[in-house]
């Protein structure tokens, strides 16, 4: 028990009372986290600003015997764009249902509030697509947490060159060879290919700084949908 100083961001908020909100906050340190903000909800709050949904701040918690409560929050970037565009507004929601499925308490979550930062950022500042945004951020996300494709040989012989399958089956790529006779793997352009395998590998600040055509952008769009789905065993909309 006792006081703790902590950065995080607002994954969701829910009303509790007349003034008071639960807040589901992701920090480097303590992980996933539930928090009562007693009062967020008075208009006169010290509360309400950083208590706001994709809010990332500091924060002052008391952890009590079960249960987390917020005495201070000092708002460090609201991401005010994504919240005047709807579409912008969607794409994050699905961004923060995703790490919230993914992440607990006590768990080391830094890389993952790092994307999870970087990806609201590219979102609310950026024209970048948000089809590719979200399809970068859902590929090294599943690397993060422990399912990392094999994207430098073929999971099924080996071979180095001609990677031009993606098998579901076998989490990775697959030569020219084998994919064919792999019902399960999906067929992917070079362009895509080397999108996957830069994704994976790129500086965490450089995972966005690239571009696709229009087709490579669906096929990266499939793919991650459906590698997500399959490693998290639910279906995401």
């Amino acid at each position: 028990m006792g006081v703790i100083k902590t950065k995080g961001i607002i994954l969701a908020q829910n009303n509790m009372g007349d003034n008071d909100m639960m807040v589901t906050l992701l920090t480097p340190d303590l992980g996933k986290i539930g928090c009562a903000a007693k009062g967020a909800r008075r208009p006169k709050s010290a509360l309400m600003a950083g208590t706001q949904f994709l809010c990332f701040g500091e924060f002052i918690i008391y952890k009590g015997v079960s249960s987390y409560s917020i005495n201070s929050c000092e708002p460090i970037e609201i991401f005010y764009n994504i919240r005047l565009d709807i579409d912008k507004l969607k794409y994050a929601s699905q961004v923060a249902k995703i790490v919230k499925d993914v992440t607990d308490e006590n768990q080391n979550t830094y890389r993952i509030l790092q994307l999870t930062l970087n990806t609201m950022y590219m979102l609310s500042e950026s024209d970048k697509d948000m089809d590719l945004i979200l399809s970068v951020f859902k590929l090294r996300l599943l690397s993060i947490i422990g399912f990392r494709p094999v994207v430098d040989k073929c999971t099924n012989c080996g071979r180095k060159d001609e990677l031009s399958y993606f098998s579901l089956k076998e989490n990775g790529f697959k030569c020219s060879s084998c994919g064919k006779i792999d019902k399960g793997a999906i067929s992917l352009s070079d362009s895509t290919v080397k999108s996957i395998k830069y994704i994976i590998w790129a500086d965490a600040k450089k995972i966005f700084s690239f571009d696709l055509s229009d087709e490579n952008k669906q096929e990266l769009k499939i793919l991650t949908k459906t590698y997500l789905n399959k490693c998290l065993e639910k279906e995401f909309e």
